[in-house]
């Protein structure tokens, strides 16, 4: 006799009982997946009360009501800044913004040196913690300082100030203007 004639099948009631608890099983992971998604919400909802910003914005340095534009990069660790004429003197970085955006001397302390991998090659450049107004958001960030020269913006913002507080859209420019209220543009 074939082995497919040997099979016992299961009478009608066994089957139905068996497509039930498979049902059931099914309805009780979609009901965990439902549960689990609503509890675990909370991370959906910070993402949308991030601040949404262009690949390009403006900003005002604070305390010096300076606005310049800003280059939003998520490639990049870290915030650079554009200092023309660096001098480092005793752990404070002096330099000057470009002519075109006041070409204001600061003076900062240096809060560290880091190594930055760039296109070009890679350098050890100081640290220093500047604050920005970036949308309605008052920034506190560190930013590394380099002639920036060569590029179009003044200011890269990366990921360290990015991951906290803003979401970018890619297919926008200048979303979040400075409304920062302590601070009025110059």
């Amino acid at each position: 006799m074939p082995a497919a004639s040997k099979r016992k099948f299961l009478p009608l009631d066994a089957c139905s009982a068996s497509m039930k608890i498979m049902k059931m099983r099914w309805i009780r992971a979609l009901f965990l997946s439902l549960v689990s998604f609503l509890l675990l919400g909370g991370e959906i909802v910070e993402a949308e009360e991030k601040i949404p910003i262009g690949l390009v914005e403006n900003v005002i340095l604070w305390p010096w009501g300076v606005k310049l534009p800003a280059r939003i990069d998520t490639g990049a660790a870290t915030t650079s800044l554009d200092a023309r004429g660096l001098k480092i003197k005793d752990n404070i970085a002096e330099f000057r913004l470009p002519k075109k955006y006041g070409g204001v001397q600061l003076r900062l302390p240096i809060i560290d040196w880091r190594t930055i991998r760039s296109a070009e090659a890679r350098e050890k450049r100081p640290v220093v913690e500047i604050e920005f107004c970036l949308g309605p958001k008052h920034v506190r960030a560190r930013a590394n300082l380099n002639d920036r020269s060569q590029v179009k913006y003044p200011l890269i913002i990366g990921r360290n100030v990015l991951k906290e507080n803003f979401v970018v859209d890619c297919m926008k420019l200048h979303c979040a203007p400075p409304t920062c209220p302590e601070v009025p543009p110059k």
